[in-house]
């Protein structure tokens, strides 16, 4: 279920930089390979990469291909170096185009902190996201679900002679994976617009692009490192990743990944400050990543339709084209988002069981007022969770980045 207004956003953000310009895309080509190849020397020199069903990876990029579709893959968050040495450890084939390189989010307070960081991560197809109180309707979620919506499937946004309130709800019903119903189908053919009424968004795409994209995010939100028994385990996934999903004009083909070891690479150790910090550890060590099955279509269009009929519930006749409140915040909204974060940790799961290396993760975990009640209390609701180094989703261990403000 699409928003004008979300589009138009995301076009905006995304247009903070010359992405139309010819040299962008050979310069952002050229400062991922630099990235991969450098991380793809140290990992395979100093480290045991393994990869673990890639296939199911390769048949995902296949049908997101030749269905036009996007890729999303979602992945636990270890350790600082998780997003270079991930993609390091991809076969070349992965590379060589740059829109088959992944998109990506990244805090903005550590990655955007000067203009030298800004550009270098924006030509590195990464998108700045702020923490602390900005919340899952910020500038780079929109940039995201536009970047997830192939170009193709915009059309409907414009199309005169369709009703204002009837737009958002047609434009995903034409664009769902499931078979259509034949009235909408037909309708479709009736107001498709002609060559010479191409609509204003397509017109004005933020970036270049041939194919439809690959975003990969850390739902998590924050790198989680735990001391045993709980190591390997991860935080609740947020709802940020939800909106990837049911928001986007066509439903991303879904990925979950797990990976482990990179934590081993860069421990969040608090004694190992300075320059050491920076150095890689536990060399020789090994690294696996595991890939699972796409999420099946069946279950992604139970929560779109789900969404669908929300937004025909709440959606606000005199601002059709925008979120109303009770889409953002209303308890069936975030109850949906909930269910469908839940749905996605819960495949990620399952590929860390699959691997054999760690204790079960305790149940705690997959829920969010745990995780809130530890953060506020800075673990003193559960003293027998430990960190390795800190818990950085506390506001006061980042009062030095720029976006920290004391309340």
């Amino acid at each position: 279920m699409s928003f004008q207004d979300v589009l138009k956003r995301g076009d905006e953000f995304l247009s903070e930089y010359p992405r139309r310009a010819g040299f962008w895309n050979y310069a952002s080509h050229a400062t991922c390979l630099m990235m991969i190849l450098q991380s793809k020397l140290l990992l395979n020199v100093l480290y045991k990469p393994r990869l673990h069903d890639v296939h199911k990876l390769d048949d995902a990029f296949a049908k997101a291909r030749s269905e036009k579709r996007a890729l999303l893959t979602v992945m636990n968050h270890m350790s600082v170096v998780d997003d270079p040495t991930f993609f390091a450890a991809l076969p070349m084939r992965y590379h060589l185009h740059v829109d088959d390189i992944r998109w990506g989010f990244g805090a903005h307070n550590v990655c955007f902190s000067n203009l030298t960081q800004s550009w270098f991560f924006n030509l590195g197809k990464i998108l700045g996201t702020k923490r602390f109180g900005e919340g899952p309707f910020q500038g780079s979620l929109d940039a995201a679900i536009r970047i997830l919506s192939p170009d193709d499937t915009l059309d409907l946004e414009f199309c005169p002679g369709v009703k204002d309130i009837e737009k958002p709800n047609l434009l995903q019903e034409v664009n769902q994976i499931t078979p259509q119903p034949k009235d909408t189908t037909n309708l479709v053919k009736f107001i498709k617009p002609s060559p010479e009424s191409t609509n204003v968004l397509m017109s004005k795409s933020p970036f270049i692009r041939t194919r439809t994209s690959w975003f990969h995010v850390f739902p998590e939100g924050f790198v989680l490192q735990l001391k045993e028994p709980h190591n390997n385990s991860m935080r609740y996934f947020k709802w940020g990743v939800c909106r990837l999903i049911l928001e986007s004009t066509r439903a991303p083909v879904v990925v979950p990944v797990f990976a482990s070891g990179f934590e081993k690479i860069a421990p969040e150790t608090a004694e190992e400050i300075g320059f050491r910090r920076w150095l890689p550890g536990n060399l020789g060590a090994e690294i696996h990543i595991s890939f699972g099955d796409a999420f099946p279509d069946a279950t992604i269009e139970k929560y779109r339709q789900k969404w669908r009929d929300l937004v025909k519930k709440y959606i606000d006749p005199k601002n059709p084209t925008d979120l109303t409140q009770e889409l953002k915040e209303g308890k069936k909204a975030q109850q949906l988002r909930s269910e469908l974060a839940a749905e996605l940790r819960e495949s990620v799961l399952d590929l860390r069981n699959s691997q054999g290396m760690f204790k079960p993760e305790d149940p705690r975990f997959k829920d969010p007022v745990f995780w809130r009640e530890y953060t506020s209390t800075e673990g003193m609701s559960d003293p027998d969770v430990s960190f390795v180094g800190l818990n950085w989703a506390v506001k006061k261990l980042q009062k030095h980045l720029p976006e920290y403000t004391e309340k």
